[in-house]
């Protein structure tokens, strides 16, 4: 059995962090001694992943992120377990749509910005009040780099992680000084959740990014405990792209 770091003191929430990116986070967080309660909606999944990461550093809360009371609770068990809540890191997402944004229904791009935007602003709301507010702290939130340029066939995806972009400079601004809050733009990370844009065509996938592979989860992790951590002090309201490099290619025939 792998020894596990000694403990930092610190304490973190994780949304969607059952598997894929939201799972490499916290476990790059547990791995630097940090305590750390992970979200997810699918609860024998999330018993898996808290007894992967070591259930006696980190706790599971099973719910919908665009539920207040799912919300709330995330908050108040993360409260009570670890008496603190110093980092935030909004992942969970949803992308149930593919096609043009002419034939969008409206109501499915209301169930995307819900669970994208809205949600992580309740996120932050909740855990300023409990804890950052008077002791501060950092918030990361997973955006994409579908938020940055024109993103064909997942428009309402694209549009809401712009959102989210600027969701990050609004809360920065307004929880400074004590409250750093970044966002991370990942390319195509090799998760369920992205399954569609490279299965069956991986190498393809990856030939078109300079650093000739797609991104794994722990990629993802190593940013977002760098954004939380004392390394990144005076850093706040940015977009931290980590894309392998696949924007180099912009403008490129």
């Amino acid at each position: 059995m792998t020894e596990l770091p000694a403990l930092s003191g610190r304490a973190a929430l994780v949304t969607g962090a059952s598997r894929g990116i939201g799972y490499g986070v916290a476990e790059a967080l547990v791995a630097r001694g940090d305590r750390v309660a992970i979200t997810g909606r699918n609860e024998d999944a999330l018993k898996e992943a808290v007894e992967k990461l070591g259930a006696e550093r980190v706790i599971g809360i099973a719910g919908k992120a665009h539920d207040l009371d799912h919300q709330a609770e995330a908050v108040e068990r993360t409260m009570a377990a670890f008496g603190r809540v110093d980092y935030l890191v909004n992942n969970a997402g949803t992308n149930p749509v593919f096609g043009p944004i002419a034939d969008l229904d409206l109501n499915v791009a209301r169930k995307v910005f819900e669970t994208n935007v809205i949600s992580a602003l309740g996120f932050a709301q909740k855990t300023w009040h409990a804890w950052q507010k008077d002791n501060g702290g950092a918030i990361v939130n997973i955006a994409s780099v579908a938020g940055l340029a024109p993103s064909p066939f997942i428009a309402a995806y694209g549009v809401s992680k712009a959102a989210l972009i600027n969701l990050t400079q609004q809360l920065a601004h307004e929880f400074a000084p004590g409250v750093r809050v970044n966002a991370i733009a990942p390319a195509v990370v090799k998760t369920k959740f992205a399954q569609a844009l490279y299965e069956g065509r991986e190498a393809e996938a990856a030939a078109a990014y300079p650093l000739a592979r797609l991104g794994v989860p722990s990629d993802i992790g190593g940013a977002a405990a760098f954004l939380t951590s004392e390394q990144s002090a005076w850093i706040t309201g940015q977009t931290l792209v980590v894309d392998g490099g696949i924007f180099l290619n912009a403008g490129v025939a």
